[in-house]
């Protein structure tokens, strides 16, 4: 696509979409030459946007004279057009970074705090996904005896993540036999991700050892009860933003948005395709898997701790967001709590 673009081409269709970009309304000719300076006719500038809506790049709403960025003009704008890798100013980074660090060190408030900043900074929506527990590496298992048929399992992961479960025995076990099972699993899981640590307990329960020893069989089943890789927590702030962007006026296309983020399972969707490279990712419009994510565009980033892949974080908003502006916050953010999740 890019080169069958001219120049001048480029030049008339990043005009156009910067200008959408700002007023949200179709951008004729005229406007073009007025607004910028490209030593050009309004003929010779609607010529060649006429051969821009030939290529795919633009649009004519049947209500206007004016054009509008297609998806795949947004696209060649984000690669090869756009300075992508724009600096955030001092302020902006100082700003991010304290509202992080003021979050404090649970995990959890840092990333629903970073849910916020993004929100606020983009003026769109922000959402994180928190750590897939399945890439989680194992590092201790601990059962401590609360009464007579009640354990409290402790998993801690490598990342510094704790889970804590409550787990109900049919029979009575001492403390001394619980400390010699947590034991057992720690010198078995040590190293493997909870995603591992479950297809080893699964293949330890078939063998020959532990259908013998009933304190291991024990041990077992009791960590199959500790472990759960299923749930994941999505934190998503700045929904209302969305109400004023003026392309979603329209009540029922608002509703359907709406609906979209709150299955669960339609984001988890969305942000694990967006873990499948390290870095940031952008999905435009129609790009998008769901359906319901037409005319809007996500900006993510993985964030990591040490060489794991843990999470994705981003921002949600129109196919006419700013994406000079929005690419480097979602950037350096997914640093930066990548940093800071590293050093606690």
């Amino acid at each position: 696509m890019e080169e069958q673009l001219s120049e001048r081409g480029k030049r008339i269709l990043e005009a156009v979409i910067e200008d959408y970009i700002a007023t949200a309304e179709p951008v004729g000719s005229r406007t073009i030459t007025r607004s910028h300076e490209l030593a050009l006719s309004p003929a010779t500038v609607r010529n060649v946007m006429a051969d821009l809506e030939e290529m795919g790049l633009l649009a004519s709403p049947h209500t206007s004279a004016g054009r509008i960025p297609t998806d795949k003009a947004y696209r060649l704008y984000v690669n090869s057009i756009l300075e992508a890798k724009q600096n955030l100013t001092a302020g902006k980074r100082d700003e991010i970074r304290r509202r992080c660090r003021m979050a404090g060190k649970d995990p959890a408030e840092m990333l629903k705090e970073a849910s916020r900043l993004l929100s606020t900074t983009s003026s769109y929506m922000g959402v994180v996904m928190a750590p897939r527990m399945a890439a989680n590496v194992f590092h201790q298992m601990e059962f401590v005896k609360l009464s007579s048929h009640r354990i409290l399992a402790i998993l801690v992961s490598q990342n510094g993540t704790v889970q804590n479960r409550l787990l109900e025995t049919e029979e009575e076990i001492p403390q001394e036999d619980l400390v010699r099972m947590a034991n057992y699993l720690n010198g078995m899981l040590q190293g493997l991700t909870l995603a591992q640590v479950r297809e080893r307990l699964l293949a330890e329960m078939q063998s020959e050892k532990v259908r013998y020893d009933s304190l291991m069989a024990k041990a077992i089943a009791l960590s199959e009860q500790t472990i759960r890789t299923d749930s994941t927590e999505i934190f998503l702030e700045g929904q209302a933003n969305i109400l004023d962007q003026p392309e979603f006026a329209d009540a029922a296309k608002m509703r359907e948005i709406f609906r979209a983020f709150e299955k669960k399972s339609l984001l988890l969707d969305l942000l694990d395709r967006s873990m499948q490279a390290e870095g940031v990712q952008i999905f435009i419009g129609s790009e998008s898997p769901l359906l319901k994510m037409e005319g809007m565009s996500l900006v993510t980033s993985t964030y990591l701790t040490g060489k794991d892949t843990v999470g994705v974080l981003g921002v949600i908003g129109p196919t006419r967001m700013g994406y000079g502006r929005v690419i480097p916050i979602v950037d350096y953010t997914a640093k930066l709590i990548s940093r800071l999740l590293d050093t606690e």
